[in-house]
């Protein structure tokens, strides 16, 4: 199963970035923009607990709109939370948000582990491509989230 692991440091305390990165309403605002994220559900969107259901529209690829239907399955409150795909382009997407202070300011971990639709045949087809494609979009967060964050 593939694995995708970005950490930064956010320069910022524990409760600022905890807020930012635990208010759905801000995934639009570090996704890049050509993937067209759009919240469908809640509206607008209420705290983050455990169990929360979120829809949204995203485009991986131009011209290719996907609905993703997302879980917060796990919340420990300014320590970690964790989202998993309930329906959308992934075989299988567990996401999590790891938030551990350091003198600096947060550092700030996200684990992604995933598979592709087709199994192996997916993986052969895709799977260069997918993982190139995530790593981008964890690039552009992280240089959006350095400019929210100086």
């Amino acid at each position: 199963m593939p694995v995708f692991q970005k950490t930064q440091l956010v320069k910022t305390d524990v409760l600022t970035c905890w807020n930012f990165f635990s208010d759905p309403s801000n995934l639009a605002r570090i996704t890049p923009p050509e993937m067209g994220f759009r919240i469908l559900f809640p509206q607008p969107v209420p705290g983050m607990y455990a169990g929360m259901i979120i829809r949204y529209t995203v485009r991986p690829f131009p011209a290719f709109p996907v609905t993703w239907i997302t879980e917060i399955t796990q919340v420990d409150r300014l320590r970690y939370f964790v989202d998993n795909q309930v329906s959308g382009p992934y075989r299988l997407w567990h996401h999590q948000h790891i938030f551990k202070e350091v003198p600096e300011g947060v550092m700030m971990t996200d684990i992604v582990n995933y598979e592709l639709p087709l199994g192996w045949l997916g993986a052969a087809l895709a799977g260069n491509l997918v993982r190139h494609k995530i790593g981008k979009i964890f690039e552009y967060r992280s240089s959006v989230i350095g400019q929210f964050f100086p």
